[in-house]
C-alpha cells in the first residue's frame, strides 16, 4: 500500500510504496502539512486501487522518476506530481464534467447554508467573472497556471468606479473558485490546482474614527429625531444592517441588553453575518436613555427600533446622503463612511482601557485577532472585562466640568482633552463628579 511520508531534512511529503516487488520513493514539492497530507492521500489511493485493479501504469503517474523506465508501460506520459511540476495530472480523469457544468451542482448543493445576499454574490461572481473565462474547460484540465493568469486577468479589469480592481474584491472573486474546486477535486479525485496559491496582500486598512470630542459635537448638533439613532451606533458598535433590523423585541430595559439577532442586507431580514454576530450587546447609560427617547418617537404598533416616516427601516442611502454627510461637512470633519461609528465605538472602548475580548464579543468578532491589527494603535493596557470602564469614558465626557476644574486650568493650563486621559485619571476625575 502506498504511504505518504515526509523527509525530516526538506519537510516534503514523498510517496512510499511497493511495485512488482521493488520499493519505490517518489519524492513532492508539497511541505508536510494537513492539507498537503489530504491531497497525497488521494493520489496513494488512486494508486492502490490501480494496482488492485492490475491498470497501474508506473510511466503515467510518474514519467520523470528514474523507476518509470524499469517499469513497461504502454500509456502515454503526461505530467505528474513530481517536486517541479505544478498540477498531478496523473490524476486527471477525462471523463471529469467542465468547470461550468459542475458550478451549477455546486451552487444548488451549497445554496442551504447561505444567506440569500451572500449567494446572489456568489452567483453574480460565477456568471461575471469566472464562468465567462473557466466555465468551458474540463475540470482536471484547469492548471495552476490558468489560475494564475485569470487572476492576473482580473487584476487588468476596472471596477464600478471606473479604477483597477482591488486586492480585496479579486480575493473575493477567486474564493467561490477555490471552494468549487476543492470540492470537485475530492469528488473527482484529482489535485486541486490551487495548491500553494496564496490570496493577495491587502493593504492596511486606514481606518477614520471620530474621537470623542467629535462625538459629542455631532450628538449635540444632529436634528432631534435622529439623535437616538446615532447614538446608538457611536456607542454600541453595531454594523448598519444590524442596527437597522433591530425590532422592539429585541431591546431588553430590565437587565440592560441589546440582543442582536437579525440584519437587513441589501433591502433583505437576514439571519446575522456569522454565528458570532448574534450576540447581547451591554447597554451603557447614554445608549439606555436614547433608546427610551426614541421610544416616544415612533408609534407604538411600530415593530422597528429605528424607522422612517412610512414606517420601513432605516434606508442607508438615505441617512448618508440626507444626514450623515451633511453633519460631518457642518461639522467640518473629513467625510467618510457611517461605518466609521463601528470602529468609533471600537477605538472608544479600547481606549477605555476594556478587554480585548470584551470588546470583541460586544462587535461581534469571533476572536481579537482584528482587534488588534485593525485598533493596534488604541490599545493600552488592558484589563477591565465587564464594560465599566466604557461607560465611565462616555458618562464622564458627557459631564459638565465643575466650576473648581475650571479655576484650576486658567492656573494652570487649557483642559486636557477626555479622550487622551488615563483610565486611572478618567474615574479620578468622575469620582470627584460625584462628590458634588
Amino acid at each position: 500500500m502506498a504511504k505518504v511520508r515526509a523527509r525530516p531534512e526538506t519537510n516534503c511529503l514523498y510517496l512510499d510504496f511497493s511495485f512488482r516487488g521493488k520499493r519505490c520513493k517518489e519524492q513532492t514539492a508539497l511541505k508536510d502539512t494537513a492539507s498537503n497530507r489530504r491531497t497525497l492521500e488521494t493520489l496513494a489511493n488512486r494508486i492502490k486501487r490501480e494496482m488492485t485493479k492490475g491498470t497501474f501504469d508506473y510511466r503515467r503517474f510518474f514519467p520523470d522518476s528514474p523507476r518509470a523506465a524499469q517499469f513497461h508501460g504502454d500509456m502515454e506520459a503526461t505530467p505528474t506530481l513530481m517536486a517541479t511540476s505544478s498540477h498531478a495530472s496523473a490524476d486527471r480523469d477525462p471523463s471529469t464534467p467542465t468547470l461550468g457544468q459542475f458550478a451549477g451542482i455546486w451552487y444548488q448543493e451549497n445554496l442551504p447554508r447561505w444567506r440569500l445576499t451572500h449567494a446572489d454574490t456568489v452567483q453574480g461572481t460565477l456568471h461575471q467573472h469566472i464562468l465567462p473565462k473557466l466555465g468551458e474547460k474540463p475540470l482536471a484540465e484547469i492548471t495552476r497556471a490558468d489560475l494564475l493568469a485569470f487572476r492576473a486577468e482580473l487584476g487588468k479589469q476596472t471596477g464600478k468606479g471606473g479604477g483597477a480592481l482591488s486586492p480585496s474584491r479579486i480575493n473575493h472573486i477567486m474564493t467561490p473558485l477555490r471552494m468549487l474546486l476543492a470540492e470537485a477535486s475530492e469528488r473527482y479525485e484529482f489535485l486541486t490546482p490551487f495548491r500553494n496559491i496564496k490570496p493577495l496582500r491587502l493593504p492596511k486598512l486606514d481606518i477614520q474614527p471620530l474621537s470623542l470630542d467629535e462625538v459629542h459635537r455631532a450628538l449635540g448638533t444632529v436634528r432631534k429625531d435622529w439623535h437616538p439613532y446615532l447614538a446608538t451606533r457611536f456607542f454600541t458598535g453595531m454594523r448598519t444592517g444590524e442596527i437597522n433590523a433591530l425590532e422592539w423585541k429585541h431591546i431588553d430595559f430590565e437587565h440592560d441588553l441589546i440582543l442582536v439577532r437579525q440584519s437587513i442586507v441589501k433591502g433583505r431580514l437576514e439571519n446575522t453575518k456569522t454565528d458570532g454576530s448574534m450576540r447581547d450587546i451591554p447597554m451603557v447609560p447614554l445608549v439606555r436613555t436614547a433608546l427610551l427617547e426614541q421610544r416616544k418617537l415612533v408609534s407604538e404598533d411600530c415593530r422597528w427600533v429605528f424607522a422612517q416616516r412610512n414606517g420601513d427601516p432605516i434606508n442607508l442611502v438615505n441617512f448618508t446622503n440626507r444626514v450623515w454627510h451633511p453633519l460631518l461637512r457642518h461639522l467640518g470633519l473629513a467625510p467618510r463612511r457611517p461605518y466609521q461609528t463601528r470602529h468609533t465605538a471600537a477605538t472608544l472602548m479600547l481606549a477605555s482601557g476594556e478587554n480585548p475580548e470584551w470588546v470583541a464579543r460586544t462587535l461581534g468578532h469571533a476572536n481579537t485577532e482584528m482587534l488588534f491589527r485593525v485598533y493596534s494603535r488604541y490599545v493600552p493596557n488592558l484589563t477591565r472585562n465587564d464594560g465599566k470602564a466604557f461607560t465611565g469614558l462616555v458618562t464622564a465626557s458627557s459631564l459638565p466640568i465643575s466650576a473648581e476644574i475650571q479655576a484650576k486650568s486658567k492656573q494652570e493650563g487649557p483642559i486636557t482633552p477626555l479622550s487622551v486621559l488615563t483610565r486611572k485619571q478618567l474615574e479620578a476625575l468622575v469620582a470627584q463628579l460625584q462628590q458634588q
